[in-house]
Parts: C-alpha cells; structure tokens; sequence
C-alpha cells in the first residue's frame, strides 16, 4: 500500500505497530499475545480495530512473501487521514501497513557468550501510553544512535532517578541470589510491556521460581547473578557485560534461552 503523507502516522505518530516472528514452517506462534496488545492500544487511542479476519489476512499474505523461510512481519495500524491539526476525524477509517523482512542477526558468539551493554543518557520518562508500542518512539531513536556511537551491542534506558527501566528494542532481567528480577513498567509509567517478558515470566513462575517486578537503582546490578535481554523477535539475549560489571553465562540463562527459542522451532 501506498502511504499517503496526509497519514496521521506520519504526520503525528497517531497509531501502534506489532512486530512479529515468523517460523519457517509459515507459523507465528506469539500471534494472540501480538493481537491483543495491538487491539489494547488501538482501544487506548480511540482508533477503530481492523477486523480480526482483516489482520489474519494481511498477516497470512506476508508469511507467504517469506516463501517459507523464517522472518519477521511488521504490522502497523494508523487513524488513517483526516482531522484538522491534532483534532482526530469524527469518523476514522484505519490505515494498515504490513511488512516483511529478514531476521535480526546477532552472531553465534553473542548469542552464547553475551553482548556488552552500555548506560544510554537518554531518559526515559513517563508515558500516558507506556506499555503499548505506538509510533512514538524518539527516545528509542535517540539511544539507538548513543548505541552505535559508543559501539555497544545494546543500550540500557533509565527512568529519571536512574533506575534501570529497558534496552532499546528489549526488556531486562536479573538474576540476583534467590530471585529473578524484571523492571516495573507500569510503575514506572514508561517502556513497553514485552509480549516475550510475559512468556518468560510466566515460564519462570510455572518452575516455581520468584520473579519480582519493581524499581530499583541501577547500583544494585553489582549484586546480580546474571543477566538478559529479551524480545518475542530475538529470544533471549544474555548479557555479559555492563561499564565495570560481567558476568557469567550461567547454564540456567542458557535453559531459558533455549525455551525461548523453542517456540519459534516446534
């Protein structure tokens, strides 16, 4: 489809987007999760959902451009064209973009050694739509440059009293002695709510592990075990390495991992 520049996705970032990965099999195990965090934060902008079928749709023509080979698909919904200003149209009728594409690639020695993360200046700070992925995502586009001026693998984004909050594209755990520890987003008021953050903490909770989710300085990361990065896209990624701080790989971070990976190859 054709983007019309009048599009309130371009003109205001007035929509939300679902990134999905596809098995080479043509299946995207993650979809009902992706759906319905679509569908919540079109309801939190007053956009109209496209019908399901409508997104199936779109979501079965760009599995079958992959031609069978594993990839990911983009799905964006937009409130379309109209409006005076900042002021929606009375009546919406939605844009949707659906694109496909390959595969992240994060070699072999990262996946299993670990990447380096850094300390990004960018803040992140509260967002009255924190936790959906909507088009505004500047902060992100901010750091992601901080990444590759300071030739990090990722960036970790701090709330404004410094408490560590997400990477750029991927949420965080810990491990610390006796639990597994996941930031608190929505008290927070800021980041996204990871459809494989979910995934794993219900994984970690069912093998009778404590997973806690609140703020914390970023000082206490000196304390932890190991460390990860994850996305419903890449999986897991262990991290090995942040400013003055390492850490192991450790062979429960590396179960974990191959979990993860086991939804995409079943």
């Amino acid at each position: 489809m054709r983007l019309d520049p009048r599009d309130r996705g371009l003109a205001y970032g007035d929509g939300v987007f679902e990134t999905l990965r596809i098995t080479a099999a043509g299946e995207a195990p993650l979809w009902p999760r992706h759906l319905a965090r679509l569908q919540a934060g079109l309801q939190a902008l007053g956009i109209p959902a496209p019908a399901p079928s409508c997104l199936q749709g779109a979501l079965a023509s760009a599995i079958g451009a992959l031609a069978g080979r594993q990839g990911v698909v983009k799905m964006t919904v937009t409130r379309g064209v109209g409006g005076r200003g900042y002021l929606p149209p009375s009546r919406v009728t939605p844009t949707l973009f659906v694109q496909h594409g390959d595969l992240p690639q994060w070699s072999r020695v990262q996946r299993e050694q670990g990447i380096e993360l850094g300390v990004c200046q960018t803040v992140l700070h509260p967002d009255l739509l924190a936790g959906y992925k909507h088009l505004n995502r500047l902060p992100q586009v901010q750091a992601r440059r901080e990444v590759a001026r300071y030739g990090w693998d990722e960036g970790l984004l701090l709330s404004p009293r410094q408490q560590p909050l997400e990477a750029t594209s991927m949420n965080l755990f810990v491990r610390f002695e006796d639990h597994w520890w996941t930031p608190d987003l929505a008290r927070a008021g800021a980041g996204v709510a990871g459809v494989m953050r979910d995934v794993l903490q219900e994984k970690l909770v069912a093998q009778g592990m404590q997973v806690c989710s609140d703020l914390r300085p970023l000082s206490q990361l000196r304390h932890a075990e190991a460390l990860f990065l994850c996305n419903s896209v890449v999986g897991v990624l262990p991290v090995r390495k942040l400013a003055q701080w390492h850490w192991p790989v450790t062979a429960e971070l590396a179960a974990l991992q191959a979990q993860a990976e086991q939804l995409f190859h079943q």
